[in-house]
C-alpha cells in the first residue's frame, strides 16, 4: 500500500539522517574544533549549522533536533559536508528521492481512493473526470 510504503521510506530517510556522518549531538563535542561556516538554518529562526573543517557539524542552539531539522541542517551546509561526506550524501539524495516518490504514490492512492468512494453518490463526478480528461489530451 503506497501509504505504508510513504511512511517507510520516511522512517528510514530519518534513521540515516540521524546517523549522518559527522553530526555532532551536545555542545561540549564542538571543543577545540574550528569553525568553517555558519549557516542560517531554514525555517528555524534563531537556529544554524555550524560545520568544521574537520567535516563534523552541529545544529544550534542545543536542540533535540526534529528529523526535518537535521535534514534542513543536511541542505543547508551541503556544501560544506558533501565534500567529505560524499557517499552519505548519495545515500540521504537516494532516500530522499524514495521517500519523494512515495509520497506521490500516497497522494495518488487518496486521490483514487477518493474518486472511488464517492463517485456513486456524486453523479457530477464522473462526467467532470470524463471532461478532464479530454481537457487534458
Amino acid at each position: 500500500m503506497a501509504t505504508e510504503d510513504k511512511w517507510k521510506a520516511n522512517f528510514e530517510k530519518v534513521a540515516f539522517t540521524k546517523q549522518f556522518p559527522g553530526l555532532l549531538l551536545e555542545w561540549h563535542s564542538c571543543q577545540g574544533k574550528t569553525i568553517e561556516a555558519v549557516t542560517p538554518l531554514t525555517g528555524k529562526q534563531g537556529a544554524v549549522v555550524v560545520t568544521f573543517t574537520d567535516g563534523t557539524f552541529f545544529v544550534g542552539p542545543p536542540l533535540a533536533p526534529e528529523a526535518w531539522e537535521l535534514g534542513q541542517a543536511l541542505v543547508d551546509a551541503r556544501k560544506y559536508l558533501e565534500p567529505r561526506h560524499q557517499d552519505a550524501y548519495k545515500e540521504y539524495d537516494r532516500l530522499a528521492q524514495k521517500d519523494k516518490d512515495a509520497l506521490r504514490l500516497a497522494r495518488l492512492e487518496k486521490i483514487i481512493g477518493a474518486i472511488q468512494n464517492n463517485v456513486d453518490a456524486i453523479p457530477e463526478l464522473k462526467a467532470r473526470l470524463k471532461a478532464l480528461v479530454q481537457e487534458w489530451k
